[in-house]
């Protein structure tokens, strides 16, 4: 049991200092991993929804798919697509 009056020594501020590096480390590259799936290029896209890149071509072109441009490269958040797949999923009595 941990109480008020308890020193503390050098080691101990040590392994504490690397418990919390390794706490942050971890927190971080679960973040990052999260957010850089929040954009997927075309290529991905593509494969995530099994379809043409005509196919993709047109979901942008009528808005059935929303997207945003970069410096030539298109980008569709990955929210949007999981919601076109569920949203064209059929409950299995079909």
């Amino acid at each position: 049991m941990i109480n008020r009056d308890q020193l503390l020594t050098i080691g101990d501020l040590h392994d504490f200092r690397t418990l919390l590096l390794s706490d942050i480390t971890e927190i971080l590259k679960a973040h990052k991993s999260s957010s850089s799936q929040q954009w997927l290029r075309s290529s991905e896209v593509i494969k995530m929804l099994h379809v043409s890149p005509g196919t993709l071509q047109n979901m942008r072109l009528n808005g059935s798919l929303r997207f945003s441009k970069v410096g030539g490269i298109v980008y569709y958040k990955y929210d949007d697509v999981v919601k076109m797949l569920e949203g064209n999923s059929n409950r299995g009595d079909e």
